[in-house]
């Protein structure tokens, strides 16, 4: 694997991680997350990613 690859999975983990603290934090504040797929990224050289989107449940009170 290339190392312009082996950073890119590595910013991908970064970011992850950091959005699943924000995960934890909305959770804790009280609303539940789902994160959905909205759309999906093609390279067009067979390479593609999914890109998500959130949704937020709120309780009613």
């Amino acid at each position: 694997m290339t190392e312009d690859k082996e950073m890119a999975i590595r910013q991908i983990a970064n970011s992850l991680h950091r959005l699943n603290d924000a995960v934890i934090a909305a959770v804790n504040a009280g609303v539940s997350v789902e994160l959905m797929r909205a759309s999906r990224y093609h390279n067009e050289e067979g390479a593609w990613g999914d890109m998500l989107v959130p949704i937020i449940h709120q309780k009613s009170e």
